[in-house]
């Protein structure tokens, strides 16, 4: 089975799987500075503790290699400002992305180019046919990254539960489908 690079080099930051032994400290931390920014909008962050980062990074393990989920930290100057990630979707040719950084690292692009990277690396893999991204109806700063990225709208639909604190319950669906080679064989710009 194809699997995606460890390492995706971004300019000025890297996404780079997370280690299970080495990354508890610093995922741990990213996660507790981050809590008041994602309590809003992630569900999961009402659990956080020592014991679910630890959880997070075993699974992340072995999700990666089954190909279920490929878990990136996104790390600048060697240290964790946040986590992107895509999961399969409910078709074996599709996958889900997911994004957020700490307060600080926002408001500079690095969630766009983050995920513009993964874009492009899931892209190499050859079952991947198509990208989603889905975020609460009122999460208007997830809502901007597809709509940059060129991610089309396709539905929405009822949130599966826990829905998060500042959620209407609401997720819109984006997709992205694998970009098609030109007939003619030669590249576009």
């Amino acid at each position: 089975m194809a699997q995606p690079s460890r390492i995706i080099e971004c300019g000025d930051f890297v996404l780079r799987r997370w280690r299970v032994e080495s990354d508890f400290a610093s995922a741990f931390t990213l996660i507790e500075e981050s809590l008041e920014h994602l309590r809003p909008w992630e569900p999961w962050v009402a659990g956080h503790s020592e014991e679910t980062t630890r959880g997070l990074l075993a699974k992340s393990e072995a999700r990666w290699e089954s190909g279920d989920v490929y878990n990136y930290a996104i790390a600048k100057d060697g240290t964790p400002v946040g986590m992107c990630q895509t999961s399969r979707g409910t078709e074996p040719q599709g996958r889900r992305m997911g994004y957020w950084l700490h307060p600080a690292a926002t408001g500079q692009g690095i969630a766009t180019r983050a995920t513009a990277a993964l874009i492009a690396e899931m892209f190499t893999l050859p079952d991947v046919e198509y990208l989603e991204i889905a975020h609460d109806l009122a999460n208007i700063s997830s809502a901007a990254i597809p709509r940059r990225l060129g991610f089309t709208e396709i539905r929405r639909e009822q949130a599966r539960p826990p829905v998060a604190p500042a959620g209407t319950g609401i997720d819109v669906i984006w997709r992205l489908n694998r970009p098609t080679p030109p007939v003619d064989g030669t590249r576009r710009p």
